[in-house]
C-alpha cells in the first residue's frame, strides 16, 4: 500500500492553490507520497514546501480517502500558508495558481477535482 497526503490552500477569495506538474500535463494538490518514517502531515508539509515553496501550517485533517484500484490511501488536510508568504515555481510545479470552484482546470487530477467538490460543499458558507 502507498499512503499520499495532499494540503488544500485557500486564499482570501477562498480559491484553491493547484499546481500544474513538470513532468505531465496535471493540475493537482500540493502533495506527494509518505516516506518510511514519515507522518502523513509531516509529508504534506515536506511536501507543499518542495513543490510550491511554501512553509505550511496543518489546520486539520479534512478527509482520508482509500483508492482500492491503486492500494492507496490518501490523507487531504486543510492548511495555512505562513504570513507574507506567496507560492513560487519549483523543479515539480512549473505552473501555480488559485482556483475557484467553478474554474478548476479540466485536467486537473480526477480524485482531487472529486474531492475539492465534495470539500467545497461541505463548507462554502
Amino acid at each position: 500500500m502507498t499512503i499520499g497526503a495532499f494540503c488544500v490552500i485557500e486564499n482570501e477569495n477562498k480559491e484553491f492553490l493547484l499546481c500544474h506538474r513538470r513532468d505531465r500535463d496535471l493540475w493537482n494538490l500540493p502533495g506527494g507520497r509518505v516516506e518510511e518514517g514519515e507522518s502523513p502531515w509531516a509529508t504534506a508539509i515536506r511536501e507543499v514546501k518542495e513543490e510550491v515553496l511554501l512553509d505550511v501550517t496543518i489546520d486539520k485533517l479534512i478527509g482520508c480517502y482509500y483508492k482500492k484500484e491503486a492500494n492507496d490511501l490518501v490523507f487531504m488536510f486543510l492548511a495555512k500558508a505562513n504570513e507574507n508568504q506567496k507560492p513560487q515555481l519549483s523543479d515539480e510545479a512549473d505552473i501555480i495558481n488559485f482556483y475557484n470552484i467553478d474554474t478548476l482546470p479540466n485536467n486537473t487530477a480526477p480524485k482531487q477535482l472529486e474531492r475539492l467538490k465534495l470539500y467545497y460543499t461541505q463548507n462554502k458558507d
